[in-house]
């Protein structure tokens, strides 16, 4: 029987997911770097941590980090002679909180702030589940790995190009949500704002996982309804986002 993968931990999200040649001659030729590739190679050769540095701070064994570390070095030397796109997506990863845990040095940690906003797109308590129609947020304050405040907050009719400067405007740097599109994670990652899609359920219990460092979901979530006759903000006559593929990957 296969061993199951074990949960790779990770301190940092990309903030743009997709890479592609200026010519059309290698159109469908794709290499697929899985999110815990990009951490390995972040912490060793962006970070300058050691192997065995990055296998603390991602939770599995110096091998297992060793392996993915190859293979990640092995695809990108792919993505630049081969000229090839290049998309970053996948894997079986948890995402720390504000303060990464690791039990080594505390400037090891990229994700360690004092203090940061989280938000969560919010509907009776629960994660919305289509960001472009989100109209509230719940927003918390995270200070030394504690949520200190949280408020919800109105995004006063902001449709899908606004709403990542609204958040911005609040000094939000985090966004839990559930469905979201192309266009809207490009316009987050521009507003410097890290995206946690694929997220379900009560809104305060995913914000405390976030926290914690063992928030569940899912990065390859999208969202594609968006056409005049559906919408997710919409939940009258027993209409529920959660009972369609607007949280779903696809």
């Amino acid at each position: 029987m296969a061993r199951p993968d074990r949960v790779k931990r990770i301190c940092r999200l990309p903030h743009f997911y997709r890479f592609a040649p200026s010519h059309d001659l290698t159109a469908g030729n794709t290499v697929r770097l899985q999110l815990e590739e990009y951490e390995a190679i972040r912490l060793i050769d962006y970070m300058g941590m050691t192997q065995q540095d990055c296998a603390n701070q991602m939770g599995v064994s110096r091998a297992c980090v060793q392996a993915i570390y190859r293979d990640a070095r092995k695809k990108l030397s792919r993505f630049l002679i081969e000229g090839t796109s290049l998309v970053i997506e996948g894997g079986e990863v948890a995402v720390c909180g504000s303060v990464c845990m690791n039990n080594h040095a505390p400037d090891m940690c990229a994700e360690k702030e004092a203090a940061m906003k989280l938000a969560v797109t919010y509907e009776n308590g629960e994660i919305f589940q289509h960001f472009g129609h989100t109209e509230t947020f719940k927003v918390y304050d995270v200070e030394d790995g504690q949520i200190v405040n949280s408020e919800v907050v109105s995004a006063n009719g902001a449709g899908h190009g606004a709403l990542a400067g609204f958040l911005s405007d609040l000094g939000v740097t985090k966004l839990i949500c559930g469905g979201i599109g192309g266009g809207a994670r490009n316009a987050l990652a521009e507003a410097g704002i890290e995206v946690y899609p694929g997220a379900m359920g009560n809104a305060d219990e995913n914000a405390a996982s976030f926290v914690a460092g063992n928030l569940v979901y899912n990065p390859d979530t999208m969202c594609n309804h968006h056409g005049e006759e559906h919408s997710c903000g919409s939940h009258k006559e027993g209409h529920s986002c959660g009972n369609h593929s607007c949280g779903q990957p696809q």
